[in-house]
């Protein structure tokens, strides 16, 4: 009898093993219009280091959408949903990861805010596991504010934000307040997600041009992004300030607490094998 059980008991097993999907990984760019993410906003290196972490290494999809347009626009959330859904439905997945920057924390936080604006957003949202967003723009940024105003700035940060396109007006820092008050969750005050929301904040920018590390992700945007940075608080990474980044869910590490040698990311860093922050992500997920 009990030889019959355990039998059984295994059979029962390896069937629901067979019937479990897998867990995967989805990279989600900022701001910006993409059709090669991989290459041209992430890099191979920073992917496929990152994607190690699970299981099924080929498990993984990177984003490209239209993340110029409004966080609920079809081109945007829609293309958003309309991916993961593809991917999870190719992968057989059950479980699904996103690595998320800048921006691209704010779509993601519409659709899981949102679950019954579309149709296509609650199998999406039923298959995130979790959320890594890295320098996530939560609370705005008042960069957005000095371009969409127009004022002296404006050519200096243009290559940072673009120019004028609604996705840089949604995250001026009272447009944003406006959102996390009213359509979005995860801020203070405000219902959870309903799915863990994990910010990496990045509190520095350098560019010393004798200090190697300053060359990682390209010398020529640390420079950049330090004279942006005088918009803003002392803590930022040059384009978010340290309280617009850990606005919405929880603080999994500001920087300097978990990098090699205690190095500050900048928010172009922040989506670069730097600092061991790949191998961070993949010994996380």
């Amino acid at each position: 009898m009990k030889i019959s059980t355990t039998l059984m008991m295994l059979g029962l097993c390896s069937v629901c093993s067979l019937s479990h999907g897998a867990t995967g990984v989805a990279f989600v760019h900022g701001t910006g219009k993409q059709t090669d993410a991989l290459n041209d906003y992430w890099t191979r290196e920073f992917v496929d280091s990152v994607r190690q972490g699970i299981s099924t290494p080929s498990n993984y999809q990177v984003i490209n959408c239209d993340f110029e347009q409004y966080m609920w626009d079809e081109a945007a959330a829609g293309c958003l949903v309309d991916q993961l859904q593809s991917f999870i439905n190719a992968r057989n997945l059950d479980q699904l990861i996103l690595i998320t920057h800048s921006n691209g924390g704010n779509i993601v936080r519409w659709v899981l805010s949102n679950p019954t604006w579309d149709g296509r957003y609650p199998a999406v949202i039923n298959s995130i596991s979790r959320v890594i967003a890295l320098a996530p723009s939560s609370a705005g940024t008042p960069l957005a504010d000095a371009v969409t105003q127009g004022n002296v700035f404006e050519t200096s940060l243009g290559w940072l934000l673009g120019y004028d396109s609604d996705a840089v007006k949604q995250q001026q820092v009272g447009w944003m307040a406006q959102y996390n008050s009213q359509w979005l969750y995860g801020t203070a005050g405000r219902p959870s997600l309903g799915k863990p929301f994990e910010a990496v904040v990045g509190s520095d920018v350098e560019s010393a041009v004798w200090d190697s590390d300053n060359y990682c992700g390209g010398y020529q945007n640390q420079v950049g992004l330090e004279t942006t940075q005088n918009w803003l608080d002392n803590c930022s990474d040059g384009f978010l300030e340290c309280s617009s980044q850990s606005a919405a869910g929880s603080v999994w590490f500001t920087d300097k607490q978990k990098t090699r040698d205690r190095e500050p990311l900048s928010h172009h860093q922040s989506r670069r094998a730097c600092f061991n922050l790949d191998t961070l992500l993949r010994n996380h997920i």
